[in-house]
């Protein structure tokens, strides 16, 4: 735009008048005389004004009056101070037009900073300088154009805000979807966390139940209460009872003082029973009873105490199925059930997978320092052909174990487990990491036999699954034995360790 707007002020008025090497004055006189001079300076979007070599403004356009507030009659004749440019320089506007070196150097490039308006506000603006020179190449004026940055900001603004609802969108109290399956689950998390009901969460394991649980108490009225997290099928019924309900000082060999329970813990906010499918028919019976009556009793205690707790149960099993076989309580099911949700399998969402692949490469370079920075096109192709039996929590396995393998940027086909890629690990030779030890004075340099799963575990078995012991035999360091060991999923004991 400064080019324009330079070429019509320095040949027009040469071309349309008789004006031999014009200074500024007679360049004013001579825009005024041409018609087409003025058509163009005011068709120009950008503002564009001229000064003389003392830094008083001598032409503006009405593009100029839009942007400042001030019409030419006002501001004819001033210095240009009068817009309190700023921060062009990374300071306050100068003092004058020796102070800015633009008779110096002959022109600004682009550049944003801000100028005062008619009434006061500050605008954002770009600005762009460049001399006008006469016939015998002495600078006679500047003349300056002016962008309007507000629109452009307000603009970036828009994106900025659509980029986080994007980002909301995808992820929800941790759980990362685009998928329209999972955004239906996204809807009815917020559903449920505006209501008290009772809610069952169904779906295979590995799928992100707990997730979801955390999401629904994170956005509901009780997240600033505890959430209580329990495993039913981690303890055994007697355990599990006190677990949940706590007990007093005598209740059994070795309750040796009074103990809360989870339900207590959770008072004000919310329970999560996973496992539910897993308690025995005697659990349910009381679980049956903090949920019709509130309230619960210690183990060996016959004291009433009230709970105002949120439960929320999950399941990896049929539970429908279990009550037809008798094995859950019917009534306990219909309580549990208010409001179902229902997680599907990573293989009905495959279009997820990129974003979880990112979201777990960024978490493995967190924690190890690492500087992955994605996966190469023939590993995510593996990754999206693969039926993922494990669900998320198998992905995210799968990513922890190419970084192990990963030597640079980009996780490869190669740095995958094998039950994902199909190789065969027993008869797969794998190239040795290149080492950087000098070379041997030796004047014949021995050959290292080739490492593959079968070898491994021959020599790790002979040497009692001494890791040194197997890096001296093998050449390899400890560190690229742990890698082969994790790569061919290898267990790090022995059999009789474990």
């Amino acid at each position: 735009m400064i080019e324009i707007a330079l070429v019509a002020l320095q040949v027009a008025p040469l071309n349309h008048s008789k004006i031999k090497n014009p200074t500024m004055e007679n360049i004013q006189e001579a825009i005024e005389k041409n018609e087409l001079l003025k058509r163009l300076l005011e068709a120009i979007g950008d503002g564009v004004f001229v000064l003389d070599t003392t830094g008083k403004i001598v032409v503006w356009n009405r593009a100029m009056e839009a942007i400042s507030g001030y019409s030419f009659e006002e501001i004819k004749g001033k210095n240009c101070r009068i817009l309190k440019f700023s921060q062009c320089f990374g300071k306050e506007c100068p003092s004058g037009m020796n102070a800015c070196r633009i008779l110096e150097t002959g022109k600004i490039t682009p550049t944003e900073c801000v100028i005062s308006h008619r009434n006061g506000h500050s605008l954002s603006v770009s600005k762009n300088a460049r001399a006008i020179r006469n016939d015998r190449g002495q600078i006679i004026g500047v003349i300056e154009t002016v962008t309007d940055l507000t629109k452009l900001k307000n603009a970036r603004l828009k994106m900025e805000k659509a980029t986080r609802r994007l980002s909301e969108l995808n992820r929800l109290g941790g759980i990362i979807a685009k998928s329209q399956v999972m955004q239906n689950v996204f809807s009815f998390i917020k559903a449920s966390a505006a209501t008290e009901t009772s809610i069952l969460i169904q779906g295979e394991s590995g799928t992100g139940k707990e997730l979801v649980a955390k999401a629904i108490h994170s956005i509901g009225e009780r997240r600033s209460n505890p959430m209580i997290t329990v495993n039913c099928s981690a303890l055994s019924e007697s355990l599990l009872e006190s677990e949940l309900f706590g007990h007093v000082k005598g209740a059994f060999t070795g309750a040796s003082r009074d103990r809360i329970g989870r339900f207590e813990q959770a008072d004000q906010g919310t329970i999560f029973l996973d496992e539910i499918s897993e308690i025995s028919p005697y659990i349910q019976v009381k679980l049956l009873r903090v949920l019709q009556e509130k309230e619960i009793e210690r183990v060996g205690d016959s004291r009433k105490r009230k709970v105002d707790i949120r439960i929320i149960t999950a399941t990896n099993k049929d539970l429908k199925s279990l009550v037809d076989e008798g094995l859950f309580r019917e009534d306990l099911y219909y309580r549990l059930k208010v409001f179902p949700i229902y997680l599907p399998p990573l293989r009905h969402r495959k279009e997820d997978i990129p974003l979880l692949v990112n979201h777990f490469i960024k978490h493995n370079n967190k924690i190890s320092g690492g500087t992955v920075t994605g996966m190469a096109t023939p590993a995510l192709k593996t990754f999206m052909e693969y039926d993922w039996p494990g669900n998320i929590r198998e992905l995210a396995n799968a990513i922890e174990h190419a970084f192990v393998l990963c030597s640079g940027r980009q996780i490869e086909q190669e740095d995958l487990p094998v039950e994902i890629t199909g190789r065969d690990g027993e008869h797969t030779t794998y190239a040795a990491p290149p080492l950087s030890y000098p070379e041997p004075p030796h004047p014949r340099k021995k050959q290292r036999p080739p490492l593959d799963r079968k070898r491994l575990l021959a020599i790790l078995r002979e040497s009692g699954w001494n890791k040194a012991e197997a890096a001296r035999q093998t050449g390899f360091s400890r560190a690229a034995i742990w890698k082969y060991m994790k790569k061919w999923d290898i267990p790090m004991q022995s059999e009789q360790q474990l």
